[in-house]
Protein backbone atom coordinates (compact mmCIF):
# COMPACT_ATOMS: atom_id res chain seq x y z
CA UNK A 1 0.00 0.00 0.00
CA UNK A 2 1.47 3.19 -0.81
CA UNK A 3 1.75 5.67 2.13
CA UNK A 4 1.33 9.23 2.34
CA UNK A 5 4.20 11.62 3.78
CA UNK A 6 4.33 12.52 7.29
CA UNK A 7 1.96 15.78 7.67
CA UNK A 8 1.50 17.63 10.71
CA UNK A 9 -2.27 17.07 10.64
CA UNK A 10 -1.32 13.12 11.71
CA UNK A 11 0.98 14.59 14.35
CA UNK A 12 -2.30 16.31 15.63
CA UNK A 13 -5.01 13.03 15.28
CA UNK A 14 -1.48 11.27 17.37
CA UNK A 15 -1.61 13.81 20.33
CA UNK A 16 -5.13 14.27 20.66
CA UNK A 17 -5.64 10.01 20.82
CA UNK A 18 -2.11 10.12 23.61
CA UNK A 19 -3.05 13.03 25.10
CA UNK A 20 -6.80 11.82 25.99
CA UNK A 21 -5.25 8.15 26.72
CA UNK A 22 -2.72 9.63 29.15
CA UNK A 23 0.20 8.68 27.59
CA UNK A 24 3.64 10.02 28.07
CA UNK A 25 5.53 10.55 25.40
CA UNK A 26 7.61 13.00 23.20
CA UNK A 27 7.83 13.56 19.29
CA UNK A 28 10.81 12.37 17.76
CA UNK A 29 13.30 12.11 14.66
CA UNK A 30 12.67 14.65 11.13
CA UNK A 31 8.87 14.87 12.15
CA UNK A 32 9.64 15.76 15.41
CA UNK A 33 12.17 18.76 13.95
CA UNK A 34 8.86 19.27 11.06
CA UNK A 35 6.70 20.11 14.27
CA UNK A 36 9.74 22.57 15.15
CA UNK A 37 9.67 24.43 11.55
CA UNK A 38 12.56 22.47 10.05
CA UNK A 39 11.24 22.03 5.77
CA UNK A 40 11.62 18.22 4.94
CA UNK A 41 9.60 15.71 4.55
CA UNK A 42 9.48 12.06 6.39
CA UNK A 43 7.39 9.11 5.60
CA UNK A 44 6.22 8.02 9.16
CA UNK A 45 5.61 9.67 12.59
CA UNK A 46 8.17 8.98 15.30
CA UNK A 47 7.37 9.07 19.12
CA UNK A 48 9.31 8.14 21.92
CA UNK A 49 7.55 6.85 24.66
CA UNK A 50 8.07 6.32 28.32
CA UNK A 51 8.65 3.02 29.54
CA UNK A 52 6.41 1.93 31.64
CA UNK A 53 3.11 -1.09 30.76
CA UNK A 54 0.65 1.19 32.38
CA UNK A 55 2.35 3.36 29.32
CA UNK A 56 2.40 0.60 26.88
CA UNK A 57 -1.67 -0.18 27.41
CA UNK A 58 -2.20 3.63 27.27
CA UNK A 59 -0.58 3.76 23.98
CA UNK A 60 -2.51 0.69 22.83
CA UNK A 61 -5.62 2.15 23.74
CA UNK A 62 -4.66 5.54 21.77
CA UNK A 63 -3.76 3.48 18.70
CA UNK A 64 -7.04 1.62 18.77
CA UNK A 65 -9.23 4.52 18.83
CA UNK A 66 -6.87 5.95 15.84
CA UNK A 67 -7.65 2.92 13.46
CA UNK A 68 -4.66 1.11 14.21
CA UNK A 69 -5.21 -2.92 13.90
CA UNK A 70 -2.64 -4.30 16.62
CA UNK A 71 -2.17 -8.19 16.70
CA UNK A 72 -0.98 -10.04 20.00
CA UNK A 73 2.52 -9.70 19.79
CA UNK A 74 2.87 -6.05 18.85
CA UNK A 75 0.42 -4.87 21.55
CA UNK A 76 2.32 -7.02 24.02
CA UNK A 77 5.84 -5.88 22.14
CA UNK A 78 4.48 -2.14 23.05
CA UNK A 79 3.16 -2.91 26.67
CA UNK A 80 7.05 -4.27 27.45
CA UNK A 81 8.50 -1.61 25.52
CA UNK A 82 10.21 -3.29 23.00
CA UNK A 83 13.35 -1.12 21.67
CA UNK A 84 11.68 -0.82 18.65
CA UNK A 85 8.08 -0.95 17.09
CA UNK A 86 7.19 -0.26 13.61
CA UNK A 87 3.80 0.32 12.82
CA UNK A 88 1.85 0.16 9.58
CA UNK A 89 -1.12 -1.00 10.13
CA UNK A 90 -3.39 2.03 10.70
CA UNK A 91 -4.33 5.67 8.47
CA UNK A 92 -0.13 6.31 8.59
CA UNK A 93 3.23 5.16 9.82
CA UNK A 94 4.29 5.32 13.29
CA UNK A 95 7.58 4.13 14.60
CA UNK A 96 7.41 3.81 18.36
CA UNK A 97 10.92 3.96 19.61
CA UNK A 98 11.35 3.24 23.07
CA UNK A 99 15.12 3.43 23.06
CA UNK A 100 15.94 5.88 20.70
CA UNK A 101 19.79 5.82 19.38
CA UNK A 102 21.72 8.15 21.34
CA UNK A 103 19.55 9.49 24.07
CA UNK A 104 20.18 7.90 27.74
CA UNK A 105 16.65 8.29 28.94
CA UNK A 106 13.00 9.37 28.57
CA UNK A 107 13.14 11.38 31.65
CA UNK A 108 16.02 13.65 30.90
CA UNK A 109 14.71 13.71 27.22
CA UNK A 110 11.53 15.03 28.95
CA UNK A 111 13.39 17.53 30.64
CA UNK A 112 15.05 19.14 27.34
CA UNK A 113 11.67 18.64 25.30
CA UNK A 114 9.76 21.74 24.38
CA UNK A 115 6.33 21.77 24.10
CA UNK A 116 5.23 23.56 20.35
CA UNK A 117 1.72 23.80 20.55
CA UNK A 118 0.11 20.99 21.54
CA UNK A 119 3.08 18.85 20.49
CA UNK A 120 5.46 17.46 22.85
CA UNK A 121 8.71 17.62 20.84
CA UNK A 122 12.10 16.37 21.80
CA UNK A 123 14.51 18.65 22.16
CA UNK A 124 16.75 19.23 18.56
CA UNK A 125 20.06 18.50 20.20
CA UNK A 126 18.34 15.09 21.00
CA UNK A 127 17.28 14.36 17.85
CA UNK A 128 19.95 15.00 15.96
CA UNK A 129 21.83 12.51 18.76
CA UNK A 130 20.16 9.91 18.16
CA UNK A 131 20.66 10.69 14.10
CA UNK A 132 24.30 10.64 14.77
CA UNK A 133 24.41 7.56 16.77
CA UNK A 134 21.83 5.66 14.31
CA UNK A 135 24.54 6.19 12.01
CA UNK A 136 21.65 4.81 9.23
CA UNK A 137 22.75 6.31 5.42
CA UNK A 138 19.42 8.27 5.66
CA UNK A 139 20.04 10.46 8.40
CA UNK A 140 23.67 11.04 7.69
CA UNK A 141 22.18 12.86 4.92
CA UNK A 142 20.10 14.83 6.99
CA UNK A 143 22.49 16.12 9.88
CA UNK A 144 24.10 18.66 8.45
CA UNK A 145 20.64 20.95 7.23
CA UNK A 146 19.16 19.70 10.75
CA UNK A 147 22.20 21.41 12.29
CA UNK A 148 21.70 24.49 10.07
CA UNK A 149 18.04 24.44 11.47
CA UNK A 150 18.81 24.12 15.03
CA UNK A 151 21.04 26.97 14.78
CA UNK A 152 18.71 29.07 13.23
CA UNK A 153 15.92 27.97 15.73
CA UNK A 154 17.94 27.69 18.95
CA UNK A 155 18.94 31.77 17.88
CA UNK A 156 14.76 32.45 17.25
CA UNK A 157 13.53 30.95 20.63
CA UNK A 158 16.37 32.37 23.28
Amino acid sequence: MDRTPFNPLQAQEVAEAFNQAGVEYLFIGKGGAILLGFPGTTQDVGLFPAKSEENGRRIVTALAGLGFELGETTRAEIVLGKDFVQLKSGPFDIDLVFAPDGIESFEEAKARAVQEGQFPVANLRDIIASKKAAGRKKDRLDLELLELFRLEYEARNQ
